[in-house]
């Protein structure tokens, strides 16, 4: 047989496969199914005892090549979520949830005869959750509690084996929340619509592929909109506040704001209001492994600082952040102002971007630091840039490694070094450009060069090299902020009487 006959016999497969696609790839090539209808229902019951009781629906019509005889499911995260009572039934039929041989993190459901081909059936699951008793774990009031973005609602896994497909939530799904009826409430979704029966609230809001991640906030609070025109921000407390104090909470979070905007350009392109909730009880309110932390770094520049202890704040959706606002709303801009500093870094839009490497690694604490000195007046950047200094050597031996505290220290100055060299404009439009031109996917270094090579007609790998790859931070970074404090240190002395 010629070459020529064998290389049209080994495309024959891939021509067929690519003639299927196009015409619409009815074909499944392994095991799978789709979930044609889902609605998930939030109750929350205050008493006698206080829990939230989480109900799911689901329509699922097997559109693989061959009939399933298990369902793979992840109930809510174990680490974070009190449990119990967890139950499932397949076209009303009790089944048994199980651990999955595969994955101990997942479940796995026994169907109770094999799942046919083109065949549409009915699964249903329901479990509850109880407040914490540690301080790890999420907890919540007999008047408050909140559902975070990410892993309080079950999830379908696609079917095992090769080609499997499954698990994806149709375009468009129900929430219900069912409350109090004098409860506030705030969860993804289109605009929802209300009913009252029964001295309960009842919440429709319809989710959409933007609201991949669901949440839900829901409590006696009492509400004020603070914040201007360009940017509002709705607070919810559990007290009523004082006027005066809302009014400087107002001032200082308008400062911090209107800071990221000029760093980092609009929040949003989408717009819209923040919403910033006191949590219904501050134990277990912050995640201690959040990603977000670095963003509470204290107000000296510590480079980044990630110690789970001063979380103060955290975002829980891309427009919302729970905040401990213990020590009153005058506080606002200082507790929340870090953590409220994701919204403008792409918070849930683009995947591991607290993971990153150095330098990149170190935008969330620059970002923090930002909303810090726009309310620590016009030496605050200063003052934050020499603090970091101070962590660095002056005269680093050559050759020797440096400690993760002076990278990180490092990759904390050389985004002020960017603005210092290129100006504040060229700044806020290369970050403002890589954000949304890498939503949904993430970006990295190479992304950063890419968008100041763009906006600033200037090479970055050069100033990058001179950063990161040598001892220390150039000379004459240094040199110009110790001359500074030098200066102003004078001025302090000859102003004394």
């Amino acid at each position: 047989m010629s070459t020529h006959s064998n290389s049209r016999l080994l495309a024959s497969p891939l021509l067929i496969l690519t003639a299927w696609c196009i015409a619409g790839c009815t074909a499944a090539f392994g095991p799978g199914y789709t979930i044609e209808k889902q609605e998930i229902r939030v109750h929350f019951a205050p008493a006698p005892e206080p829990r939230i009781l989480l109900d799911a629906e689901y329509k699922l019509g097997n559109t693989g090549n061959q009939p399933l005889s298990e369902l793979e499911i992840r109930l809510p995260g174990l680490r974070r979520f009190h449990l119990s009572n967890p139950r499932s039934t397949w076209d009303g039929v009790e089944v048994t949830i199980a651990t999955s041989p595969a994955n101990p993190r997942n479940n796995a459901i026994t169907l109770p005869q094999p799942w046919l081909v083109s065949s549409v059936h009915t699964l249903h699951l329901s479990v509850e959750v109880d407040r914490a008793t540690d301080d790890k774990s999420l907890s919540f009031a007999s008047d408050a509690f909140f559902l975070p973005a990410e892993g309080w609602s079950p999830e379908l896994l696609p079917a095992r084996g090769a080609f499997a497909t499954g698990g994806v939530p149709p375009k468009k799904w129900e929430l219900e929340v069912r409350v109090p009826e004098t409860f506030e409430v705030h969860a993804s979704g289109e605009p929802p619509k209300k009913r009252r029966s029964g001295g309960e609230v009842y919440i429709r809001a319809v989710q959409t592929a933007k609201d991949r991640y669901p949440f839900v906030i829901a409590g006696n609070y009492k509400t004020a909109q603070i914040g201007d025109g360009k940017q509002n921000v709705f607070l919810w407390t559990r007290a009523t506040q004082e006027a005066g104090s809302l009014r400087r909470a107002s001032d200082a979070l308008q400062q911090t704001t209107h800071a990221y905007d000029d760093a980092f350009g609009t929040r949003s392109k989408d717009g819209g209001p923040i919403w910033i909730v006191e949590c219904p009880v501050t134990t277990g309110c912050f995640t201690n492994s959040s990603t977000l932390n670095a963003l509470s770094a204290p107000a000296n520049g510590a480079a980044g600082a990630n110690d789970a202890n001063t979380a103060k704040a955290e975002m829980v959706s891309f427009d919302t952040l729970l905040a401990d606002l213990s020590g009153g709303a005058q506080e606002l801009a200082t507790t929340a102002g870090p953590s409220l500093a994701a919204s403008w870094l792409g918070y849930g839009k683009n995947p591991a971007f607290f993971e990153q490497d150095p330098p990149l690694y170190a935008l969330p604490a620059f970002a923090a630091a930002i909303g810090r000195d726009a309310t620590n007046g016009p030496t605050g950047r200063n003052n934050t840039i020499r603090s970091a200094l101070r962590t660095i050597p002056k005269n680093p031996e050559q050759g020797k490694k440096e400690t993760p505290a002076v990278i990180r220290a490092k990759s904390f100055l050389f985004f002020y070094a960017l603005q210092d060299r290129y100006g504040a404009e060229v700044f806020r439009r290369a970050t403002s450009h890589m954000f949304y031109a890498r939503q949904g996917r993430g970006f990295d270094l190479d992304d950063l060069i890419a968008a100041f090579d763009q906006e600033a007609h200037q090479n970055l790998a050069q100033f990058v090299r001179a950063w990161m790859k040598r001892p220390g931070v150039p000379e004459e970074f240094r040199a110009r902020y110790e001359k500074d404090s030098a200066v102003s240190a004078v001025t302090s002395k000859e102003a004394t009487p």
